[in-house]
């Protein structure tokens, strides 16, 4: 609402336009200049809101001013102070607190180390000790099965004895039953 309208000679500041200077010497002899005149308070009240918005503007902005840097000035404090206290008590108890808890994880995992380094020999031991129990039931094992194949072997042979000594008997008792037949075939 910038006042588009004809502007009246008591709220206007500017010198007034030729076409106006014509109509306010047309109307300044004349019953119309009152008109004119309240015509123009009306306009001015009614449609005219410069002032009053100029106003509001000035109040708004002084108040935002004002309101929004004491504001800062009161979360800068804060924040001030909040760092401040950071700074001197809560920084150092953190760093205290850090330090020691970081000491005894530290303590913890040392001895975790050296239990699982501990657990580690001797599980190595036990399966050295496995390893050489079943090196030595290998070497036992092939020990008996060489025993048993020599075994195996000396009785073969004595089979074998046994079977050519079988072998000789049944033939000379062959070659005695051949002779007894062959007398016995002459009659």
């Amino acid at each position: 609402m910038s006042g588009g309208g004809p502007a009246s000679p008591s709220c206007s500041g500017a010198a007034p336009l030729p076409s106006d200077r014509k109509r306010e010497a047309l109307a300044a002899g004349s019953p119309i200049q009152p008109i004119i005149k309240d015509v123009g308070e009306i306009y001015s009240r009614l449609l005219d809101h410069r002032p009053v918005i100029q106003g509001e503007i000035r109040y708004f902005v002084k108040e935002f001013e004002e309101k929004r840097g004491l504001r800062e000035l009161r979360v800068l404090e804060n924040l001030k102070n909040t760092i401040f206290e950071t700074n001197e008590y809560v920084l150092p108890k953190c760093e205290q607190a850090m330090h020691d808890n970081l000491n005894e994880a530290f303590k913890r995992l040392q001895a975790a180390n050296d239990t699982i380094h501990r657990l580690q020999e001797k599980e190595h031991e036990e399966r050295k000790l496995q390893a050489d129990k079943l090196m030595g039931r290998e070497e036992k094992r092939i020990a008996h099965w060489e025993e048993f194949m020599k075994e195996q072997q000396n009785k073969r042979a004595e089979v074998d004895e046994e079977h050519r000594k079988a072998m000789e008997r049944l033939k000379e008792q062959y070659s005695e039953m051949e002779k007894e037949l062959a007398k016995y075939v002459s009659f």
